[in-house]
């Protein structure tokens, strides 16, 4: 996945990216541990615990700005590497055969288990599934609450495939313009000194304040495929984002020269707003307060996303055997680990335990029930698809930056 205009240290930062796996895994390692908490904190769920609490409420919202858009930045990266050697066609093949299965597996397999709880919890169905599935299943939008069938945290899937399938056709034109001499040379501005970081982190910051103060106010996320058009807005940029960086040796190497500037803008940035998020309720009136903490999410969120692709670059640009089995495995602990996290959840809630014997034995059955399954999945070739791998294991395990993504 060479780079024909490349120098040799751009070349080697295209071929292998490691860095960028890791920090896959370990994104989709937090996601895991967020859906956790949530079945802790104080709000609305699939399923809650007896001992929910707001202790931790300030640190999840700080992880919520970046965690899906870091997976889509790295998601653009693999579009290009992928998009470049298929081709347009080919690309769009291969992601409906290896998303497509995913998200109708997902949403009448995986899911069901969490609209289950989550409608017994509000007293609309009974305990038996059988019956409930039935209706889930055969009845397009059935007779509860909630839209079935549904895909629930399958909803960052769904987007990728549709995104995928959209800029299909755009590849000629999106590969010209990431290695455009327009972007090398905006690479070149960002990387120079002072000016560049600032730059780096004010120029692309720009569209996510304008969908901030535009769409999101009429469009607040729902994960509603036909109506979510500001997080849509937010997560295609984002992803074009990883597209253009994918190849542009510049642009990485203005991401190392920025970590020192854009890392203390992380601190600085987390210090303000964790100290507003856990006052909330005092400065929810204070309109210029409320509205400052609101663009500081945006430029958190994009500085946070610098600041881990520089340290990622200088600290886990490597691999070793737990990448290679981490980054194949990943994907389908991210499919089960949410109905592992509300059905277990709503198990131990009425066991009446004590918080930390409840969180405790929470996080081991999720680990758990993540590496068991997998474990089952890659030895079951019919699974295998519908999980996101390969029908075969690939004997290419070295490669970095899952094309499953």
């Amino acid at each position: 996945m060479s780079h024909p205009a490349a120098t040799p240290s751009e070349t080697a930062t295209n071929t292998r990216r490691y860095d960028l796996d890791w920090l896959r895994i370990i994104v989709f390692g937090l996601l895991i541990f967020y859906h956790i908490g949530m079945f802790f904190n104080t709000e609305d769920w699939h399923a809650k615990s007896g001992h929910m609490n707001g202790a931790m409420e300030p640190l999840m919202w700080l992880s919520s700005p970046w965690r899906l858009p870091m997976l889509f930045f790295i998601s653009g990266v693999a579009i290009r590497f992928l998009s470049d050697k298929l081709g347009a066609g080919r690309f769009a093949r291969d992601r409906f055969f290896r998303l497509f299965p995913v998200i109708v597996f997902g949403m009448y397999v995986i899911v069901p288990p969490q609209l289950w709880v989550e409608l017994q919890r509000g007293g609309e169905i009974g305990p038996d599934f059988w019956t409930f599935y039935q209706s889930y299943a055969f009845e397009w939008d059935g007779p509860w609450s909630e839209h079935t069938p549904t895909w629930n945290h399958l909803w960052y899937v769904v987007y990728l495939f549709v995104y995928c399938m959209l800029l299909a056709p755009l590849v000629p034109a999106l590969r010209a313009i990431a290695d455009s001499r327009a972007l090398a040379a905006l690479g070149a501005l960002f990387a120079r000194p002072l000016v560049g970081p600032l730059l780096m982190v004010a120029l692309p910051v720009l569209p996510f304040l304008l969908i901030r103060f535009t769409l999101t106010m009429q469009f607040p996320t729902t994960h509603d495929l036909t109506s979510d058009w500001a997080n849509h807005a937010g997560s295609l940029t984002i992803l074009l984002y990883g597209y253009m960086f994918a190849k542009n040796g510049t642009l990485w190497r203005a991401v190392d020269r920025a970590l020192p500037w854009v890392g203390a803008l992380t601190l600085a940035s987390f210090a303000f707003l964790y100290t507003a998020y856990s006052t909330w309720p005092a400065i929810e009136d204070n309109l210029p307060l409320v509205w400052t903490a609101r663009i500081d999410r945006i430029i958190y969120a994009w500085a946070i996303i610098l600041t881990l692709l520089g340290l990622a670059r200088r600290f886990l640009n490597h691999d070793n055997a737990a990448r290679r089995y981490l980054s194949e495995a990943v994907f389908p602990y991210y499919i089960l680990h949410q109905t592992i996290t509300v059905v277990g959840g709503f198990w131990l809630s009425g066991m009446g335990l004590d918080v930390w014997t409840e969180f405790g034995l929470l996080v081991a059955m999720t680990v758990f029930g993540c590496v068991l399954g997998y474990e089952v999945v890659k030895r079951v070739p019919l699974l295998r698809p519908v999980m996101g791998l390969k029908w075969r294991g690939s004997s290419k395990s070295g490669r970095a930056v899952s094309s499953t993504i």
